[in-house]
């Protein structure tokens, strides 16, 4: 496997003493060098005659990288490490959201208004005219962030306070990237109905429900209950969020090899939430032809183990993922790392698109493949083209809330991922930039405009353009 490119989500923060005599602080930078480290800042904290203490930012690979970095510049003669803290330990330290008033109470006539007695008569306009919660409240621009805890990221089952941080980190996109108060909601039980039934019953105070890390199958269901019972949207990110990236992304791939969806044949590997939310948006698209794989290979009409999800891929084809990508224009990951070789991928079809999402390791490094596919893709922030949800989910829920918008469709996906891709224009559209940066604050509006669009041609918006 190919050593990672050090990264911030790795970093340190060394606090070093060293003697103040010249050349000391090469010596240190040297070390980290060495042991392969990446220097990122350096600041003065104090001064003496005979010592200086510093800050210095260092990111690494992993965990381990880190610790021999430590150790490495511990090995400096004379230098003390005073202190080695995890610089992602130190940006989640008390969280990373809060709740914040709109407006200042500095008297007694804003508390008479802001609260009781004023409040009251606001109370009951919305009990006898209901839709004015969207106005009177909160509930135009909030969204639950729901989780059960069972399958946060490549992790695992973790439980809902393991959670808590992935949610807390989805809420301050949404602000950021969207403008949108969101909450993380992590629940105690992992029994279907019990979820279905608590979202139902805080429904009430939000404008829209993000489902996030819940394992397949009970994902499908839980969505699919939700979206039947509330009259709000709920949108299964882990599905339909990478979903919409993938299609936009496919998308510019395809026109650089020019080649059609309707023409490809393309190899998914894993079966779970995203793999089946992929399949399902691609073939809306117009692919007809998709070899999805799992642990076991080819999802073929002969194997008993099928759950419903799965079934509706299952091929005549049998065999491994290695058969499967034989020939095959496009290999789409979602499963584990390494999983794919050098090999698998010569034995795709001529200019070979490989979109390789497993994170924070994608099922072949991009390195070992770079003479042989003409488009590839990561979910990582260090390669180009990173397929990263945030480019989908804020811009959804934007358009979606701003027309308050019954639901999620899929002609609302297809044109928040047609908008994504447009966002690259012809003379800009190379094999390194076939996607948008998530920091390219076009991409919200693009796609919250698309949306909205989409929920007016289909009459599910409750409300006129903002």
């Amino acid at each position: 496997m190919v050593q990672l490119t050090p990264n911030a989500s790795y970093g340190l923060t060394l606090c070093l003493k060293l003697p103040n005599q010249t050349g000391r602080l090469a010596q240190v930078t040297q070390a980290i060098a060495a042991a392969g480290g990446n220097l990122a800042d350096v600041k003065l904290l104090e001064r003496t005659r005979t010592s200086v203490i510093r800050d210095i930012q260092v990111d690494a690979s992993s965990s381990d990288h880190a610790a021999e970095i430590v150790s490495a510049v511990k090995a400096v003669e004379g230098i003390q490490v005073l202190q080695a803290e995890d610089r992602t330990f130190q940006l989640h330290e008390g969280g990373k959201i809060e709740i914040t008033s709109r407006i200042a109470v500095t008297n007694q006539d804003d508390l008479s208004m802001a609260y009781t007695p004023g409040v009251g008569r606001v109370c009951k306009e919305i009990a006898a005219h209901p839709e004015r919660v969207y106005d009177l409240t909160i509930k135009k621009n909030t969204v639950a962030i729901v989780t059960d805890g069972s399958a946060v990221l490549g992790l695992g089952n973790l439980g809902p306070e393991g959670a808590l941080p992935v949610m807390e980190g989805k809420a301050l996109l949404f602000k950021e990237f969207a403008g949108i108060d969101a909450f993380p909601i992590c629940l105690t039980t992992q029994d279907t109905d019990e979820i279905v039934e608590t979202v139902k019953h805080i429904a009430p105070v939000f404008g829209g429900v993000n489902l996030e890390d819940i394992s397949a199958p009970r994902c499908f269901e839980i969505e699919a209950r939700l979206k039947q019972e509330l009259d709000i949207p709920v949108f299964h990110d882990d599905q339909h969020g990478t979903a919409i990236v993938v299609l936009a992304a496919l998308t510019n791939a395809l026109k650089l090899v020019n080649k059609s969806f309707d023409k490809i044949r393309i190899v998914i590997n894993g079966a779970g939430a995203a793999g089946v939310a992929i399949a399902l948006l691609l073939k809306k698209a117009g692919v007809q032809t998709i070899l999805m794989c799992d642990s076991k290979g080819i999802i073929s009409r002969d194997r008993t183990d099928l759950n419903p999800q799965k079934q509706q891929f299952a091929v005549e084809e049998s065999g491994q993922l290695a058969e499967a990508m034989k020939t095959a224009d496009v290999f789409l990951g979602v499963s584990a790392p390494g999983v794919v070789s050098v090999d698998m991928v010569k034995s795709m079809a001529d200019q070979p698109i490989v979109l390789a999402m497993a994170n924070p390791i994608p099922e072949i490094q991009p390195e070992l493949v770079s003479d042989i596919v003409a488009v590839m893709a990561t979910g990582r922030s260090d390669y180009p083209n990173q397929i990263n949800n945030v480019l989908a989910f804020p811009g959804v829920f934007r358009g979606a809330l701003d027309c308050r918008a019954q639901a999620i469709t899929t002609p609302m996906l297809l044109e928040a991922a047609q908008a994504i891709a447009a966002l690259i224009p012809p003379d800009t559209l190379t094999p390194e930039h076939i996607i948008p940066s998530v920091f390219d604050k076009r991409v919200a509006i693009a796609v919250a405009t698309a949306v909205q669009a989409a929920a007016r041609r289909e009459d599910i918006a409750l409300s006129q353009v903002k």
